[in-house]
């Protein structure tokens, strides 16, 4: 079995987060959803476990903090071109989030940032490896 990737962030409105990740392009795997949480897949093996606060604090003993002024975690996704990094800050403000940093173009990568409806940080990026530069 390949090694999979479950990031859990709480949400405060289950209905709306979904509809802001399905608005980016990814799907919902029902198998793994009510009302409590969902199940956003980002790739055959990379999902979001989206989670009611309620839910989400029945797997911690720590306060959940507020995502619109603290940083919990940075969650970076690289996409295949700077189009797609582009077309994916479009949809997220389309469906409600934040266009929050901008545009970064290091000439072999190219970086954005959004945040998502409960101020979740998002980089997405493209990089051309091949144009990576041998001191960094």
């Amino acid at each position: 079995m390949k090694t999979k990737i479950f990031l859990n962030l709480a949400v405060k409105d289950l209905n709306k987060a979904v509809s802001f990740y399905n608005g980016l392009g990814f799907s919902t795997n029902p198998k793994f959803t009510n009302e409590k949480g969902a199940c956003i897949v980002i790739d055959e093996n990379i999902f979001v476990m989206i989670l009611v606060e309620e839910f989400y604090k029945t797997f911690t003993y720590k306060q959940i903090c507020d995502s619109t002024t603290t940083s919990e975690v940075l969650i970076s996704i690289s996409l295949d071109s700077r189009e797609q990094v582009d077309e994916m800050i479009d949809k997220a403000v389309k469906t409600g989030g934040t266009d929050y940093i901008p545009a970064k173009d290091y000439g072999w990568m190219y970086q954005r940032t959004f945040l998502d409806l409960d101020g979740h940080h998002w980089e997405v990026f493209y990089m051309n490896e091949s144009q990576i530069p041998n001191e960094m």
